[in-house]
């Protein structure tokens, strides 16, 4: 695709000096960058200050939003979500810790990575997490996720460069403004959520199969009745079940000598 048929995402504000406001993606910067045209490029390099959705070049920004994703009063995962579905979830996450050191990347390896480091950064102290922040967690355990990991997302990115090139930097949200919408879906908004998430290919299973219907079960604890899962019946998270457990077990084979 030629320059010119880009979409730049780009608007100006016409003033003195100019203002612009650029859409951007929580994507390692390197799948998009080269998509990006030249004028948004030349109005990110031409202006002296940049705000950015969350600061996240601030510590207290990344401890805030490890804070808010955990469970109130102490309580553990174990203690809201069914006893099955919890047990589903830690044999994903234990067959996950098996297949990291397979996904990992040779330039990853490379800058001092190793699997049990990223595996704690990315899920550690999962059992203490809201539900809704654990099924973001297990949607992002894929290979290609992982084999993206050390690349900082666009909107770091941007922020380490505008640092880099001495520019003013600020957020125009607050990480309290992030969290208390995610901490706040009831139900019914969740199973909105999961209607429409579910049409976009990013919640496609590209891990063990049935991982959506994992990720859905987590999202909403438990779903709408026995044996029901949002209109999921029970044959088919049965048949989910043994997909995953014939997966797992396939992966165990094929990566322990």
């Amino acid at each position: 695709m030629r320059q010119g048929e880009l979409n730049s995402f780009l608007w100006t504000i016409r003033r003195d000096p100019p203002a612009y406001l650029f859409g951007t993606i929580h994507v390692p910067y390197t799948r998009v960058w080269d998509f990006i045209p030249d004028n948004s490029k030349a109005a990110f390099h031409a202006s002296s200050s940049v705000y950015f959705e969350l600061d996240l070049t601030d510590p207290y920004t990344i401890s805030g939003l490890a804070s808010c994703q955990m469970l109130p009063h102490g309580e553990n995962l174990q203690d809201v979500l069914p006893r099955e579905l919890y047990r589903r979830l830690k044999r994903h996450l234990d067959y996950i810790k098996l297949m990291l050191p397979h996904w990992m990347t040779p330039d990853q390896r490379g800058k001092g990575l190793y699997a049990d480091y990223l595996f704690n950064a990315i899920a550690g102290n999962w059992e203490r997490k809201r539900p809704v922040w654990v099924m973001l967690m297990v949607n992002s355990l894929t290979e290609t996720d992982i084999r993206s990991r050390g690349v900082p997302v666009l909107d770091l990115y941007l922020a380490q460069e505008a640092e880099r090139m001495k520019k003013k930097t600020g957020a125009v949200e607050r990480v309290e403004e992030q969290c208390h919408p995610l901490n706040g879906l009831n139900f019914s908004q969740a199973q909105l959520t999961w209607k429409l998430g579910n049409l976009s290919p990013k919640f496609q299973s590209r891990g063990s199969p049935c991982l959506v219907l994992l990720a859905k079960e987590i999202f909403v604890c438990g779903g709408a009745g026995d044996g029901d899962v949002n209109g999921t019946s029970a044959e088919v998270q049965a048949d989910c079940e043994l997909q995953n457990l014939q997966f797992f077990r396939q992966g165990i084979m094929g990566h322990i000598p």
